[in-house]
């Protein structure tokens, strides 16, 4: 962006430096916290698009995982550069590049892993840019910890020394620990401890002792009374610690001094980093002042045009601020504002061309999805009162040196905001400039927002293609402006009606009325009359979203009600089916016991009873079990043909299937359901196959092959067949073969993948028929077979 497109005095009357400092306290480091400060917009279309898709990757990332791992991290380039020209850093700048390394390739790794979860392209090719250095980071805390201390394994020679030093000292305090044990050097003490004075060991002995206490003073209290003086038994134990001390320095500046060497050896790769590290904080500082905002991403556009939806200004409390619509660069390049003071129309102002900067700075914008901004190369304004009395200039003339510098520097893809156009000066020949100044800027191309109060603009906005008309919403009634923008509406003075709800005299009022032209007359009667016509729609624009409102209501209730009703429904059939399985299973129950009375029977009258009649009755009662049908389940399509005789048919309220026996009457037939008859209404039938008379429709079935003739056999072959059907032929099976005392059959039903072969197993094992099972051996069929021991 050109530097005189936007200088220290836009920034300041947009007040951009709120945003900034916001921004910086969102930083976690003071690197960041720098580069939140320097943030300046661009003019660069891609720039900006480059800037907002980092702030939006954070965004997610903020929103994910609460923001990224930036402890540790230091501003090290002051340090760096000393190691550079020869300098020896201290132990805390050395613990701090180490950090830094550290919390850099943390980072890093971060956002590598972030990438693998939710793509983030832009940070990731920050954090690839970040060097490793691990070799760097782990010498330094090889020989610091982290209270940026040497520690004594950082050389063989420091680990010695200390090492003597500590005995040394401790050698010190013992003699001297002894000696102020000694009853006649105690009453010499002030107080019987062992301090330093310096680097020396000392005692605290009373002035009146000196002469007779050996030794040397080195330093005495403030009141004179106490002088603390090293006894000449330690000055050589003293001299010799002094003589390590020295000794440890040297060593320990030698240890500071390689590492220093180290850190001046990827001096590039450090500084690198910092930049790098200083962007990614940045960016994630963004993304949390979005958060805090509640901002969006804005869409955006190099073509001049703009669309705002629910744009709130940025420094004004989310309680107070009202929001504006605004669309600017569509249909028209030029709004022109009007209405009373203190109604908003300055804050509207500095939202646009605020939330332009922001936008222009890589920041999120505080309004609703689907707000869009354009990208200009200069954004102007002259907003406020202006007056410098140090340049003993007048308001006017200080908006005029402004719009002069305007007219110098715009081009057609700039922004143009200027508050009271032509204020200051005599309002005809006030009213005639602004027109002008309009113009003039207008056929320019750029896009526009200017303030007024004089009603000549707003004819002049009615009348130019490309301008319109906006005002600042007031409610007359309680004398208050609402902030609203009304694009379209231009602003009425309401001089008159304040002036009658304030209890103005009505004859004063209208004598006034009387002094204001016929035209001005029509203007605000037009003016009145689209705010009428605009307050109608409203209202019914709301009503009709009441409407809308109660009767989406209402059918979430009548669906909610349709819903309770089918359960209810549900599970009244549910218990009816019940009832009847219930009652049908009593009668199994009652006809299992008959049949094993036959069976025992058969037995004994050695095969009096036939077998096939067994075998029939048990189907038949099989075929009379119900079908429980799950609540919710579609009812099946009942079929329209006339039922005769013989037919199976499904009973639709029962869920059960029989066959016709008889025909009552044309609205009533007979129908077997197992054991029971019963009387049905034939709407409530659906036929399932037809009698025998008839010509069905072919349907296809699955069909169980037998290895077997008309007579009894050993084996039966299920292959081909479901678990269900299999095992209703097995159960047929095996009660044909306990009736002929077989003592063991083969049941075959292959490999495949299994299913039959465990459902049919599942099944043996509850048959009262089978005292055992086996799968057959290899000569027997092996998997495919499995052998049964009946009882």
């Amino acid at each position: 962006m050109r530097e005189n497109a936007l200088n220290t005095k836009t920034f300041n009357t947009m007040e951009f430096h709120k945003i900034t400092h916001k921004l910086s306290s969102h930083a976690a480091t003071s690197l960041g916290t720098a580069k939140a400060a320097e943030v300046k917009p661009s003019g660069d279309f891609e720039e900006v698009k480059l800037r907002l898709q980092a702030t939006d990757e954070a965004f997610a990332v903020d929103r994910l995982k609460g923001g990224a791992p930036f402890g540790g991290i230091r501003d090290i380039r002051a340090a760096v550069h000393r190691a550079r020209v020869g300098g020896m850093l201290n132990p805390s700048e050395l613990l701090d590049i180490a950090t830094t390394i550290y919390g850099g390739r943390r980072l890093r790794k971060f956002l590598e892993t972030m990438d693998e979860q939710h793509p983030v392209p832009r940070l990731l090719s920050w954090a690839e840019l970040l060097s490793d250095n691990k070799e760097t980071e782990d010498r330094i805390k090889s020989c610091i910890d982290d209270n940026a201390a040497v520690m004594d394994s950082a050389s063989s020679e420091l680990s010695r020394v200390r090492s003597e030093l500590r005995t040394g000292e401790a050698r010190v305090r013992e003699k001297l620990e002894q000696m102020i044990r000694n009853p006649s050097v105690q009453k010499m003490l002030q107080d019987a401890l062992v301090t330093m004075r310096g680097d020396r060991y000392v005692i605290p002995v009373k002035q009146e002792y000196r002469s007779s206490f050996g030794g040397m003073i080195h330093d005495q209290s403030a009141s004179g009374a106490t002088l603390f003086i090293e006894p000449e038994a330690v000055v050589t134990l003293n001299n010799r610690l002094r003589e390590l001390k020295f000794k440890e320095e040297a060593e320990v500046e030698k240890i500071l001094r390689m590492l220093t060497a180290g850190v001046a050896e990827i001096e590039e790769d450090l500084l690198s980093d910092v930049e790098l590290l200083a962007q990614l904080d940045f960016t994630f500082a963004k993304a949390g002042l979005a958060r805090e905002m509640k901002a969006t991403l804005p869409k955006l556009n190099d073509r001049g045009f703009l669309k705002l939806k629910k744009a709130r200004h940025p420094l004004i409390p989310l309680d107070k601020v009202v929001p504006i619509d605004l669309e600017l660069g569509g249909s028209f390049t030029t709004i022109i504002v009007t209405g009373p003071n203190t109604g908003g129309k300055t804050v509207s102002l500095k939202t646009v061309g605020l939330l332009s900067l922001m936008a222009m700075s890589g920041l999120f914008v505080p309004a609703e999805e689907g707000s869009e901004l354009c990208v200009f190369d200069g954004i102007f304004a002259d907003i406020g009162d202006e007056q410098s009395i140090e340049q003993s200039l007048s308001t006017f003339s200080s908006h005029m040196t402004n719009i002069i510098g305007i007219l110098r520097d715009m081009t057609p893809k700039s922004l143009v905001l200027l508050d009271e156009l032509g204020a200051g000066t005599d309002p005809a020949e006030g009213s005639a400039l602004a027109i002008s100044l309009l113009e003039n800027i207008h056929r320019m191309g750029c896009r526009m927002i200017a303030t007024t109060h004089y009603s000549e603009l707003k004819a002049y906005a009615f009348e130019r293609r490309g301008v319109i008309n906006a005002s600042m919403e007031f409610d007359v009634q309680t004398l208050s402006p609402t902030y609203r923008l009304l694009v379209g509406v231009p602003g009425r003075s309401n001089a008159f009606a304040i002036a009658e709800r304030l209890g103005l005299p009505r004859a004063i009022i209208e004598k006034a009325r009387g002094q204001v032209s016929d035209e001005d007359q029509r203007v605000e009667t037009m003016i009145a009359s689209l705010e009428e016509n605009r307050l109608t729609a409203e209202a019914e624009r709301h009503s009709a979203e009441q409407i809308r409102r109660e009767n989406e209501e209402l059918r979430a209730a009548l669906s909610a009600e349709r819903a309770k009703l089918d359960e209810q429904r549900d599970k009244v059939l549910l218990k009816a089916e019940r009832e009847a399985q219930d009652a049908i299973a009593k009668a199994r129950r009652e006809a299992e016991e008959i049949i094993a009375d036959l069976r025992r029977l058969a037995k004994e009258e050695a095969g009096a009873i036939k077998d096939h009649k067994l075998i029939a009755a048990r189907r038949r009662l099989d075929e009379a079990e119900p079908k429980l049908r799950k609540p919710g389940a579609k009812r099946p399509e009942r079929s329209k043909a006339e039922v005769e005789p013989g037919d199976e048919v499904r009973v639709v309220s029962l869920g059960q299937k029989g066959h016709v026996v008889e025909i009552v009457n044309s609205s009533e037939v007979t129908v077997q359901l197992g054991i029971m008859k019963m009387k049905v209404n034939k709407t409530d039938l659906e036929v399932i196959k037809a009698s025998p008379q008839k010509k069905p429709v072919q349907q296809v079935a699955a069909t169980v092959k037998r290895t077997r003739d008309d007579n009894i056999r050993m084996e039966v072959d299920l292959r081909g067949t479901n678990v269900e059907e299999g095992i209703m032929e097995l159960d047929r099976f095996l009660d044909e073969s306990f009736l002929n005392n077989f003592a063991q059959v083969y049941v075959i039903h292959g490999k495949g993948t299994g299913v039959l072969r465990t459902g049919i197993q599942d099944y043996l094992r509850r048959h009262k028929h089978v005292k055992s099972f086996r799968i057959g051996a290899y000569n027997e069929g092996g998997h495919g077979v499995t052998v049964v021991e009946l009882k």
